[in-house]
C-alpha cells in the first residue's frame, strides 16, 4: 500500500549470464525480511565479455557494474547483479561482491562462495545462504551503509567463507538505525 507522501523503494535482482534461478530467487526473498523492501527477480543480461581479463581469467567488477548501470531497469531504485564468474578489482586478487557507495547497482559472484577443494561443492543451502549474505552486504552499501566493526553484522567486511558462515543474516543495531534513518529520508517525496 502506498501512503501519501511516501515512495515505495524497489530492488531488482538480475542474473548476469548463466545463473541458476534459485540463486536469484533466494537473494530476492531475503531482501524483504532484512531491509523491509520489495525485491523482484528481473530478466537476465548477458555477461559483458569485455569485462573478462584474459590474463587473470576473472571479470573486472567495475566494468561489470558499468554494464549493469547502462541497462536501465526502469521502476527499480537499486539493482543487485549475480554473476557466476570470478570477480576482481585492480587492488585485490578477488572480491565476493562490489557496489558503488550510495549508488544504484551492486553485484556479487558466487564463484568463491563454493567450498574450497577439488570438488568445490558447498551444500546447496550453505551456498544459497552465502549468496544472500554477500548480496545483502552489497545492497547495504547501495543504501550508504559502510563497513561495520561488529563481526556479527552483515556490513562487517568478509572475504572468507568460514567467517561468512558464522555471520547471522542481520544488521547490528547501529547499522539498522542508520539504515532506517536513511530510508525515511529516501521515502519522502
Amino acid at each position: 500500500m502506498n501512503l501519501p507522501g511516501i515512495r515505495t523503494i524497489k530492488v531488482g535482482v538480475v542474473p548476469i549470464g548463466e545463473v541458476p534461478s534459485v540463486v536469484t530467487k533466494v537473494v530476492a526473498a531475503h531482501v524483504g525480511p532484512i531491509f523491509g523492501l520489495q525485491a523482484d527477480v528481473l530478466a537476465g543480461v548477458p555477461t559483458p565479455v569485455q569485462a573478462l581479463d584474459p590474463g587473470r581469467m576473472q571479470y573486472d567488477a567495475g566494468q561489470v557494474l558499468s554494464h549493469l548501470e547502462n541497462q536501465g531497469f526502469d521502476g527499480y531504485d537499486k539493482i543487485i547483479g549475480v554473476l557466476s564468474g570470478d570477480l576482481f578489482v585492480p587492488i585485490f586478487t578477488y572480491v565476493l561482491g562490489e557496489a558503488r557507495q550510495d549508488g544504484r547497482c551492486g553485484l556479487i559472484s558466487y564463484f568463491r562462495l563454493e567450498d574450497p577443494g577439488p570438488s568445490r561443492q558447498a551444500a546447496p543451502s550453505r551456498l544459497l545462504e552465502r549468496c544472500a549474505k554477500v548480496a545483502l552486504h552489497e545492497l547495504g552499501h547501495l543504501f550508504n551503509l559502510i563497513h561495520c566493526n561488529d563481526p556479527l553484522c552483515l556490513m562487517h567486511i568478509c572475504d572468507d567463507t568460514r567467517e561468512l558462515d558464522q555471520r547471522p543474516l542481520s544488521l547490528c543495531r547501529y547499522c539498522r538505525m542508520y539504515f532506517e534513518q536513511n530510508m525515511s529520508q529516501r521515502r519522502r517525496l
